[in-house]
């Protein structure tokens, strides 16, 4: 799982590199897609329950699952890019959202403090520790500062299989989870709305946007709990 997470981390950096005005998000897919080339992993995205790309490209108030095509970034979009990868059948999975060119105030700071969210859930994953105190650390975060948190959609265990069992929500669910383990592995990912939380499905039966069009952010690390405390494997 740390090589996978590792071709994760270099499809991000290879991404990251390529966002510029003027981009469309297929030419990030093909970005993505050298990386996984290159390093001779496959695509955990690619053709999952249909899916027909290696990375999801979600901008401005997409939240998730935006299918890459024919969209050209402009100057101050934001857009979320979520990707995984499988080495020798175990699975990575990361996502980060950033702005084009130059952004509003406003975006950056809902950039940045839905990373710290995903940081603040980080934390909680020590052995001893209840699984849905990820969520509740998220969600102090991102509504103290001012957002909302998406419910519909959620983190999960990751291993030999992308989506595993139990979810992690990025709220409180009012009840505490399970108990947390070495060995473990999850990915956190919040989902942070600068208007309500609300959410609606796209007729492409893929992307997800928020339900007053304002913006949302999107940061995911697959995370190991260990006997040192967390270890992220998505980190370069």
């Amino acid at each position: 799982m740390r090589r996978a997470g590792q071709v994760v981390a270099e499809m991000h950096e290879a991404t990251r590199a390529a966002v510029r005005p003027g981009v469309t998000t297929a030419q990030l897919d093909a970005v993505a897609r050298e990386v996984l080339d290159r390093r001779r992993a496959r695509s955990n995205f690619l053709g999952y329950h249909g899916f027909p790309a290696v990375i999801c490209t979600s901008p401005n108030d997409m939240i998730v699952h935006g299918i890459p095509g024919d969209v050209v970034l402009h100057e101050g979009d934001i857009i979320s890019i979520d990707c995984g990868a499988i080495v020798e059948g175990y699975h990575g999975d990361a996502a980060f959202t950033m702005g084009v060119g130059e952004v509003s105030d406003a975006a950056q700071r809902l950039i940045e403090v839905t990373e710290a969210s995903l940081w603040a859930g980080i934390a909680q994953l020590v052995a001893g520790n209840r699984l849905h105190q990820v969520g509740r650390a998220v969600q102090e975060v991102a509504e103290a500062a001012g957002f909302s948190v998406v419910r519909e959609y959620v983190g999960h265990a990751i291993g030999t299989a992308m989506h595993e069992e139990p979810q992690v929500p990025n709220y409180w669910p009012g009840a505490p989870g399970p108990l947390l383990k070495t060995g473990m592995v999850f990915a956190v990912e919040p989902m942070v709305n600068m208007g309500g939380p609300e959410t609606k499905l796209l007729d492409d039966g893929w992307g997800v946007v928020t339900a007053d069009g304002q913006l949302s952010a999107h940061f995911e690390h697959s995370i190991a709990v260990t006997d040192d405390g967390p270890e992220v494997l998505t980190l370069p």
